[in-house]
């Protein structure tokens, strides 16, 4: 029957040929099933080349030279491929499932069938449930978006990741669909179909198909996030029936399937990452990170793990460079020394990560300022030519410049060591030397004729080199030379009813943050300056029932209220933030987000103008409000000033001990010395 088919198509093929291709095709009794099931009604099959057991046919006949037509798909044109047959002719198993599309039961739209819901609904690509099968990757049984194929094991939908190439509309290099057509895009910029929201009824693309139908990307969140009490069985659990915000039953009450929770420690929590919540991802990249949670770095990662905000932890690990510095440390490639940090590249990373270490006690502490001014040091004196100057100034640094400053950082309490003035004093002695130099003069040469000229340049810091003429004249390098020291400018200052309705802002705004509010009225109503304020810690501060006091220089203040009651509050409520890594109990008043360490005083400067405090202006008023007030001996008592500081400001305003004494008079201050 098959070679009288083929004979009355092709009548110019030989019987022996095609009696020899007909039997090497139908060599099992199911394939010359198929052929003969597919002639029964005509011989036109061979020229449609459907179903592929008649294709292969066609095929092998043509290879022999028989006159058939070549099977080919009537829709997309593709060849080689097994046809099946439709209406239209023969059709490739793409084509025939776009002509089967029907409409989703679930989603509504027409698409290609993908599967079956128990009912028997048709179900598309999108809706229909993938295998879940044992990821090769992450070993976990998840939905698999490539099966095996070669070497390659099952991939889930989360350890897949599509071909890299240059995306046609936003041109990045990201993982991207269609990429063998030719059209390459990349997820962010695939167009995606909007459904009614079960939830919200909005009209936005679905995240999740849930029973009660699609839900969008906000309505997905707050259902995962959504807690409370359950309403049958009392407990704090998460809230899913009736679905959306009007939830107030738990899975166990409702009888619904469990939504997705933490696969570790079980907590009802949208999963962070690979299905962990954010709590237990944060202790999985905490011991990734220290490697040994026994070992030196075991305070490290006890100190992550505990983060107020684990969120923030977790983005700190993932992107900053001090977290990849104590990776180095962990594994073993960088020494856990201050020289090494010292010498690391990343400065910043290796600052952040020395000041984590040293909060935790896994590294002594030291004074990074000090340590810093040494290396500027020789840094600067390595710069000078004159091998005579450079003896010289390098004598001067060490023993009049950083031994100076050595001495006020061993009796100093405070975190670093100030240096500005230390700097700018060598740096106006290697002015100055250079200067000499340009000019043909020797050290022990030079004459007040030179230090004038010097000067007639202008510097802004030529006054300080006062304190290296006077250390090479006790040394008697030079002639007695004189300095004529700069005229003091005194800089602008505010409105005292400016000052007076910033404060009382402060006082009284609970929009502001309480920290703000009380570092601003420290420069308003004290006088203080940034740099003190951001150094000041909690035992600075005394509550007593009765009076909240705080000292800032010898003698302690009494705040008054309202401020009193904002001071008390800065204590008792910790800030909303802090640094990772960071001590559960902070000695300071101001913390910053270095670990350990208080606020920068930029940053607190920086944050008080955003709210109209202008610092330096604001500080000058005070003080001169306050100069006029109080003599200067009991004005460097209480603020912590200078003597020498307190009367220039006393003698600005032009008051003197005879207001002071008149006050007393009328209203004694008692123990204000306590």
């Amino acid at each position: 029957m098959v070679i009288d088919a083929v004979m009355t198509v092709a009548a110019a093929a030989t019987h022996e040929v095609v009696a020899e291709v007909v039997a090497d095709v139908t060599e099992g009794s199911a394939a010359l099933r198929s052929i003969r099931q597919a002639l029964t009604s005509g011989p036109g099959a061979l020229l449609v080349g459907a179903p592929p057991s008649v294709g292969r046919l066609v095929v092998a006949l043509r290879a022999r030279g028989v006159d058939l037509p070549e099977p080919v798909c009537v829709r997309c044109g593709r060849r080689n491929l097994g046809l099946i047959t439709s209406p239209e002719g023969g059709v490739c198993n793409r084509c025939r499932r776009r002509q089967l599309a029907s409409e989703c039961a679930s989603c509504g739209l027409v698409k290609v069938i993908y599967g079956r819901d128990p009912s028997g609904g048709a179900l598309c690509s999108v809706c229909a449930p993938r295998p879940r099968r044992t990821c090769s990757v992450c070993g976990r049984v998840r939905k698999i978006a490539q099966r095996a194929h070669g070497e390659h094991g099952d991939l889930c939908d989360v350890c897949f990741k599509g071909p890299v190439a240059t995306c046609r509309i936003c041109n990045r290099e990201r993982p991207c669909h269609f990429v063998s057509d030719g059209r390459p895009i990349c997820v962010s910029c695939s167009p995606r179909r909007s459904a009614l929201c079960a939830h919200c009824g909005e009209l936005r693309p679905p995240a999740v198909r849930w029973p009660e139908g699609p839900v969008c990307e906000p309505c997905y969140r707050s259902a995962l996030n959504r807690r409370g009490t359950c309403a049958t069985c009392g407990k704090q659990r998460r809230l899913v029936d009736p679905p959306g915000p009007a939830a107030r039953r738990c899975t166990d009450c409702s009888g619904l399937a469990d939504l997705l929770s933490c696969r570790a420690c079980g907590a009802e929590e949208r999963p962070y990452r690979h299905g962990l919540c954010v709590r237990c991802s944060l202790e999985l990249a905490a011991r990734e990170l220290v490697i040994d949670i026994d070992g030196p770095l075991a305070p490290i990662y006890w100190a992550i793990v505990s983060n107020p905000q684990p969120f923030s932890a977790c983005n700190w690990l993932r992107q900053s460079s001090a977290a990849k510095i104590l990776g180095e440390i962990a594994a073993g490639s960088l020494p856990l020394t201050h020289e090494a940090l010292d010498a690391h590249p990343q400065r910043v990373g290796a600052n952040l990560a020395r000041h984590m270490l040293v909060a935790n006690g896994v590294l002594a502490n030291r004074d990074d300022a000090l340590a810093q001014l040494e290396a500027w040091v020789s840094a600067r004196l390595d710069e000078v030519t004159s091998p005579e100057h450079r003896h010289v100034l390098r004598s001067y640094a060490t023993w009049r410049v950083l031994r100076r400053t050595r001495e006020r950082a061993a009796a100093s309490h405070r975190p670093t060591t100030p240096t500005a003035h230390a700097k700018q004093c060598l740096l106006a002695a290697i002015a100055l030397c250079g200067f000499l130099d340009a000019q043909g003069v020797s050290l022990s040469e030079c004459r007040q004729g030179d230090i004038d000229r010097w000067f007639d340049q202008g510097l802004p810091s030529a006054d300080r080199v006062s304190d290296f003429l006077d250390w090479v004249k006790e040394r008697k390098l030079t002639a007695d030379l004189v300095v004529v020291p700069s005229l003091q400018r005194a800089g602008a200052t505010m409105d005292e009813d400016t000052r007076w309705a910033l404060a009382h802002r402060l006082l009284h705004d609970d929009t502001l943050e309480v920290g703000d509010r009380v570092a601003g009225c420290l420069v308003l109503l004290y006088g203080q300056q940034v740099s003190r304020i951001a150094i000041l810690t909690r035992d600075q501060v005394h509550i007593t029932d009765e009076h909240v006091l705080l000292k800032i220089g010898a003698i302690s203040i009494d705040i008054p209220e309202p401020l009193a009651s904002l001071l008390v509050s800065l204590i008792e409520n910790k800030r909303p933030y802090n640094g990772v890594a960071s001590p559960p109990d902070s000695p300071w008043l101001f913390p910053g987000l270095a670990a350990g360490r208080p606020v920068n005083a930029s940053n607190l400067g920086a944050r008080l103008r955003r709210i109209g405090v202008r610092t330096l202006p604001g500080r000058r008023s005070a003080m001169n409000h306050l100069a006029g007030q109080l003599p200067a001996a009991f004005l460097a008592d209480l603020l912590g000033l200078c003597p020498t500081t307190a009367v220039r400001w006393v003698r600005g305003t032009g008051a003197d001990w005879s207001t002071y004494a008149a006050e007393l008079v009328k209203a004694p201050i008692a123990n204000h010395a306590e």
